[in-house]
Formats: C-alpha cells, structure tokens, sequence
C-alpha cells in the first residue's frame, strides 16, 4: 500500500494522485468525495441546483458519494433530505448523475435509513421512529427531545426494511448511479441493530454478535443480488459512539463485519474514524486506544488507499 511519505502530497507522484482500480472502476486518483448531508432536496425530490454542486465537485475518474438518501417514506430524520424510493425521486436524480458522468466522474448514491434518529413530524401519518429497541436517543449534554421515543420493529416487519433497501439500490441503478454504498455507520437504523448499546432485542436479530449483525448482513447479501457485488459498497463505524450507538466490543464488532462481509465480494468497506462525535460532546469515544491498534488494518479496507 501507498504511504504519503513517498512524496509530498500534490507532487508529481504524490499517492494521493495515483491512479487505482475500485473493482471495475479505473480510478485516476484516490480522493474521494464523501457524502455530505445537504438538506436542500425539497419535498425529498433532489432539486435542478444539485446538478451544479456535483458536476462541480467532478473530476475524470474520480469518485463522488452522493448525500445519504432515504430508502422509504420511513427512513427520513432530517429536513428536505433526498430519497429514491419514488419515481419521481428517480427522474429527478437522472440529470444530476448525468452531469456528474459528463465529466468522467464514478457516482455511488449512499442509500439510507436513519432508523430511531427521527421525529414523528417526518414519518408517515406520524408514526413513531422505528429501530432495534424502544429506548430513546439519551445525549451526553445535549438536549435530545427532538427525537420521538421509537418502536421496536417486530420480528416479521424486517424483511420489508430488506426489501426498502434492495428496491432502493435497484433505482439507483435505474436512476444512472455506477453503484450505491450502504450506510450502516453514524448511529442510525443498521448501526442501530449493529451495536449492543441500542439492541435489545431478544430475537434473531439481537443478543449475539452473529444476530446483531444478521440485518446488515441481509441486506448486502439483497442489495448484491439485485445490482451485483461489484456495485456494491459499505459504510461502517464500529468505535464511535454517534446518537447513542455505541458498542461494548467495538473491535470485535468491526473484524466480524469485515471478515463476514468477505464472502459477498462487494467492491469495497468503508470505515470511520471514531472520533466523530455529536455536535456538543466533549468527551473522547469510549476505547479510542485501542483505535491505534487496529486502524492501520482497517485503512487496508476502505476505499481511500
């Protein structure tokens, strides 16, 4: 793997600059655009003006991550969010990825549900949040009464968040994306079921690590089958602790999913580092030492080599 020390970055044979094979993308270079959460799709229709802020984040062969993206009418928590579980979500995606691909860019729409981080206000007819559990977002210093108190999927409602998932990653594809990356980090609904500190649950789906992470799992394995493995990415936070999901074994956690995302063959896994916290809290992630030990490893996964 390529170290920054072999060259300043930005020089001629900066690493940052070299060329490299995502799969079955030709890459020219290794810096990516992350997805940035920009509340401007009104209605959770993406609007003509992002046509303009990702083609202008574009270069040929680089890769863009659009921002997090609902996969259903449940998955909003945040204002004028995108979705793509409509068609009219779907025609209105087509020219921004369009522009995006007229400069030579490789556009992953990152598909999304924020699971228990909600209000009432954006879930249909007023429902409450559903998640893992019924406990609530509890902040440290932070005031979290935004956040309606969830409810626990039942056991026979989780395949439909599978297919929200699967439906949403085959529109993505209809919408022109090269591909979409799962968002299963930050505290919401698969990091939800990911990590002991929010799962509860004393079903398939909760107690062990195995059933923990058997959602997460399920939907890769549907989200692979519907557009191929090799359109196929992750998003992962296994040691930060963001809107209350934190995890007792957070390493454990993270080699798990790593090793078991293995036999999928998807094209890449990406990782957070843990220092994100919530806007507000001063202490450091629970664990953090060990980070040190381990995150050399994780770099060798993720897709910023």
């Amino acid at each position: 793997m390529a170290t920054t020390n072999q060259a300043q970055v930005g020089g001629p044979t900066s690493p940052l600059l070299a060329p490299y094979k995502l799969g079955n993308f030709n890459l020219s270079h290794r810096i990516v655009l992350a997805p940035l959460t920009r509340q401007r799709s009104y209605n959770n229709v993406p609007q003509p003006h992002a046509i303009l802020y990702y083609s202008q984040r574009t270069s040929n062969g680089g890769l863009l991550i659009a921002e997090a993206t609902g996969v259903s009418d449940t998955a909003q928590g945040y204002p004028n969010t995108p979705g793509i579980w409509t068609m009219e979500q779907v025609e209105a995606w087509k020219p921004i990825v369009d522009a995006v691909h007229a400069k030579g860019g490789v556009f992953f729409c990152q598909i999304w549900h924020v699971g228990r981080v909600s209000n009432s206000s954006y879930q249909p007819n007023g429902q409450a949040p559903i998640t893992s559990t019924d406990k609530p977002i509890r902040l440290n210093g932070i005031d979290a009464s935004e956040f309606t108190p969830p409810r626990r999927l039942r056991t026979d409602e989780i395949p439909q968040i599978v297919n929200d998932f699967r439906l949403a990653a085959r529109n993505s594809i209809e919408a022109g994306f090269d591909g979409v990356e799962i968002h299963g980090a930050h505290g919401y609904l698969l990091d939800q079921f990911l990590k002991d500190h929010v799962n509860d649950r004393t079903d398939q789906y909760g107690g062990s690590l195995e059933n923990r992470c058997r959602l997460p799992l399920e939907v890769v394995e549907a989200v692979a089958n519907e557009i191929g493995a090799d359109k196929v990415g992750i998003r992962l936070s296994p040691f930060a602790d963001y809107m209350d999901s934190g995890d007792s074994n957070p390493k454990e956690l993270g080699l798990y999913m790593a090793n078991a995302l293995n036999k999928y063959g998807i094209v890449y896994c990406h990782m957070v580092e843990p220092r994100m916290k919530t806007m507000g809290e001063k202490d450091e992630t629970h664990q953090s030492s060990s980070h040190e030990k381990v995150f050399p490893w994780y770099l060798h996964c993720c897709w910023w080599l």
